[in-house]
């Protein structure tokens, strides 16, 4: 199956990948399936009009399969891991529940962090969002139960892996990945702030993440990131 991801947004120059966690969520699944997949940028400042009448009042990223065309990227998720399945490719999906809703909360913590522009209230939006990465550390980790044997004698009290659901990446981490990524240059362009250290399993799994070729090579330079929240981020005044 041959699938064409059309489109996403484009950098500010108009051309390059822009900053879109949706669309780099939808390139490492891609890239995890082994898909050889088509990647179109579009400059919303100057929509042509093809894409008016492909996705009318659609925001990218698009999924053109054949004449059908997919602008909810939790369903494009859907079709690309019910259609792209063994033998020829392989699964993603998490094999534990928990995995898909670990760190959902560190996103918003972030937002309200980054656009809060009163002094006051920043120490507590701070603690938010820690509260919230540290939630994580905790999940990441807490063994998983097929890391636990059950006739071994040894209790199992804390886990190495290197991703949330595993030794490898899952759709979970597909979905996480790339908003820890830009929490992480976020906050430290506007913020000063960065992951504490002490957050150990955090800072493996990242570490783990950027290993690899499908997470690292599909995140935006840095600059994007910043053009993208320059507007967003809120001076403390």
């Amino acid at each position: 199956m041959s699938e064409t991801l059309n489109t996403i947004t484009a950098g500010s120059d108009g051309q390059s990948i822009g900053n879109c966690p949706f669309s780099q969520r939808l390139f490492m699944v891609l890239w995890l399936k082994g898909v050889n997949f088509d990647v179109t940028t579009v400059d919303m400042k100057r929509k042509p009009d093809i894409l008016k009448d492909l996705a009318p009042g659609a925001q990218p990223p698009f999924l053109l399969y054949g004449s059908e065309v997919k602008t909810d990227t939790n369903k494009i998720e859907e079709f690309l891991e019910e259609n792209l399945c063994p033998p020829k490719y392989p699964r993603l999906a998490a094999r534990n529940p928990e995995s898909n809703t670990a760190g959902m909360d560190i996103f918003s913590k972030f937002s309200a962090y980054i656009k809060n522009s009163k002094p006051e209230v920043n120490e507590n939006l701070e603690k938010g969002l820690l509260k919230a990465l540290n939630k994580l550390d905790d999940y990441l980790g807490c063994p998983l139960p097929e890391e636990i044997d059950e006739n071994s004698t040894d209790e199992v009290t804390s886990s190495s892996r290197p991703f949330l659901d595993g030794q490898e990446l899952t759709l979970a981490d597909c979905n996480l990945l790339p908003k820890l990524h830009i929490v992480k240059v976020v906050c430290l362009k506007y913020r000063n702030f960065t992951i504490p250290q002490s957050l150990t399993n955090l800072k493996r799994y990242l570490s783990a993440a950027y290993d690899r070729e499908e997470f690292a090579s599909t995140c935006p330079i840095d600059d994007e990131i910043h053009s993208a929240y320059s507007s967003v981020a809120k001076a403390l005044k």
